[in-house]
């Protein structure tokens, strides 16, 4: 939980002026960033700016986005303090109040994201995604996670609450199970760098053959204690593997893994992913998990067959947090 020192700024707050925050936000990043560069500037201003996301109206809160103020006020896609600012916002509105309020593409596009994580149909009167990634969540997205612990539940004066989702989430469920010798490796995957992108502290590699043989690529031992989940129970944390950083949030992730899937299924089509061809993958996705001894804090160790095409992939990796 952030404290803010400055009483000033407080009692602003609790007066509701925010137009005399956002200045007082603005001044202070314009001058930290031709003090010290745009990063640090970013980190300094930060509470407050999360203070503005939560807590002002929607009409001025989104101006933290726009370059109206001029050079070195306006917060950017990475701006964060316990989660990324377009976050804060996204989680305080609906996208009713705030489609019209939003300017800049990249904000308003995770914003969106954000959004449909939480459980809005942005599929009509919304503007199509640029990449054409769905703008409703398919079944398979909803089945296996709460919707409160999709994004982080952010708190007034800063913090914020999230569910750590690991995979293995624990051992109930899994038996004793030989790995057969790893599969090949293969190189030059699309899907392998999609699936990178997730976490950067996880491993990832393809091979031909099931599962196992991927995971046995990547496991520390070849007895290991695992088993098959649905791939409804392993889409949460495969999206929620890209929030560690804070300066990420679970849009990030929900995109990243899309991409992976699309990348998987060959389902690229001129006006965006073929969702029959995703939705036909989930379906037949066989998901081996295996436990790791001394996995950290947030772990996932999962491996991904497509029996379709005789190819799987395996991602493995830990993060102490």
């Amino acid at each position: 939980m952030i404290t803010y020192e400055d009483h000033r700024l407080r009692a602003l707050a609790d007066d509701g002026r925010w137009p005399e925050l956002l200045t007082a936000y603005r001044q202070g990043r314009a001058a930290a960033v031709e003090r010290a560069g745009e990063e640090p500037a970013a980190a300094l201003t930060a509470p407050l700016g999360h203070l503005i996301a939560y807590s002002a109206p929607p009409e001025l809160s989104v101006r933290l986005f726009d370059r109206d103020g001029g050079p070195g006020t306006v917060a950017g896609v990475a701006d964060h303090d316990a989660g990324p600012l377009w976050e804060v916002l996204a989680t305080r509105h609906s996208w009713l109040r705030l489609a019209p309020l939003l300017v800049p593409a990249p904000v308003r596009r995770l914003v969106a994201q954000t959004r449909v994580l939480l459980g809005e149909d942005l599929s009509y009167g919304a503007e199509p995604d640029p990449e054409g990634m769905p703008l409703l969540l398919a079944p398979w997205e909803t089945a296996g996670w709460d919707e409160g612990a999709r994004v982080r539940q952010y708190l007034p004066c800063g913090g914020a609450r999230s569910a750590l989702l690991t995979l293995p989430a624990s051992r109930e469920g899994l038996g004793e199970v030989v790995l057969p010798a790893p599969g090949a490796r293969l190189g030059g995957q699309r899907a392998t760098r999609a699936l990178a992108a997730l976490a950067d502290w996880a491993e990832v590699v393809c091979v031909r053959g099931p599962a196992p043989q991927a995971a046995a690529q990547l496991a520390r031992r070849s007895r290991v204690t695992g088993g098959y989940l649905p791939f409804a129970l392993v889409y949460p944390a495969l999206v929620q593997a890209a929030v560690v950083d804070r300066g990420r949030g679970s849009a990030h992730g929900r995109l990243a893994l899309w991409r992976a899937l699309v990348a998987m299924a060959g389902a690229e089509g001129t006006d965006g992913p073929d969702r029959a061809e995703v939705d036909a993958l989930v379906a037949r996705m066989r998901c081996f998990i295996w436990h790791e001894p001394a996995a950290g804090l947030r772990h996932l160790h999962v491996a991904l067959e497509d029996p379709a095409c005789g190819l799987a992939w395996a991602v493995s990796g830990s993060e102490d947090l």
